[in-house]
């Protein structure tokens, strides 16, 4: 080999090292920014769920800091066992890997809104399968563990002005009032198609209006309410009884 072409090779490794570094270590950092992001994201849809305005009274929108501010004076967590519904004990979800929290029949986080020492709300994430992705949220509970306080839904792909509709305030805020038990046995929630109205003429405790155009999302909303909800009933009935 030519003495010029060992200097070539030479080079190009050298090159291919300090990329590969530098490489590395721009996705660490990085990493570890997305992962703060992630975990404010969830905060402050905790938040949105018991009710909280992400506005101050100078109409800005809180920062991180004040969203952690809220989050750690007032919410308290807890991380069920998937299998039985049992706190497991000195275990929150920084003690998990973010992936392995998505796995509701391993890990199930419980927030507690606490005001006085006592619980007034408690909220968990709910998820499941829209038409086009999977739907993340947060839905909220009031101290009877079965009337809605508040939902969220935050991270999904469902297509805009369709499904997408489901982040909507118009469409969350029918949930509030809503009851997920009653007379002792969890209830069949609903996401009505043409309007709860038009099947419920009277009112309904336990349906809201569907999306026009947009039934599989509704469907898919409805589904994954009904089955977290009784994942987390197994523990309210304890709290319950």
């Amino acid at each position: 080999m030519l003495k010029a072409d060992r200097q070539l090779y030479t080079f190009a490794l050298g090159v291919c090292v300090v990329v590969s570094t530098l490489l590395s270590t721009t996705a660490t950092v990085l990493k570890d920014r997305q992962d703060r992001a992630v975990e404010l994201d969830r905060k402050r849809n905790v938040l949105i769920a018991f009710g909280v305005d992400m506005y101050g009274e100078d109409g800005r929108r809180l920062d991180g800091t004040q969203v952690v501010n809220i989050f750690t004076s007032r919410v308290s967590e807890v991380i069920l066992d998937g299998a039985t519904g049992e706190i497991i004990e000195g275990v929150t979800s920084a003690d998990i890997d973010p992936r392995e929290l998505r796995d509701k029949s391993r890990f199930m986080p419980l927030f507690k809104w606490v005001e006085d020492d006592a619980f007034t709300k408690v909220a968990f994430p709910i998820s499941g399968q829209g038409l086009w992705s999977t739907i993340y949220g947060f839905l909220a509970l009031e101290r009877d563990l079965a009337t809605i306080a508040g939902i969220t839904f935050y991270r999904h792909g469902e297509t805009p002005g369709l499904g997408g509709e489901i982040e909507r305030d118009w469409f969350m805020s029918q949930f509030a009032g809503k009851q997920l038990f009653k007379d002792g046995v969890p209830v069949d929630f609903e996401v009505v198609k043409g309007g709860a109205a038009r099947r419920y003429p009277e009112g309904s405790y336990k349906a809201v209006d569907g999306i026009s155009g947009a039934t599989i999302t509704g469907n898919g909303v409805q589904n994954f309410v009904n089955s977290d909800f009784r994942n987390y009933n197994r523990y309210f009935e304890r709290i319950r009884g």
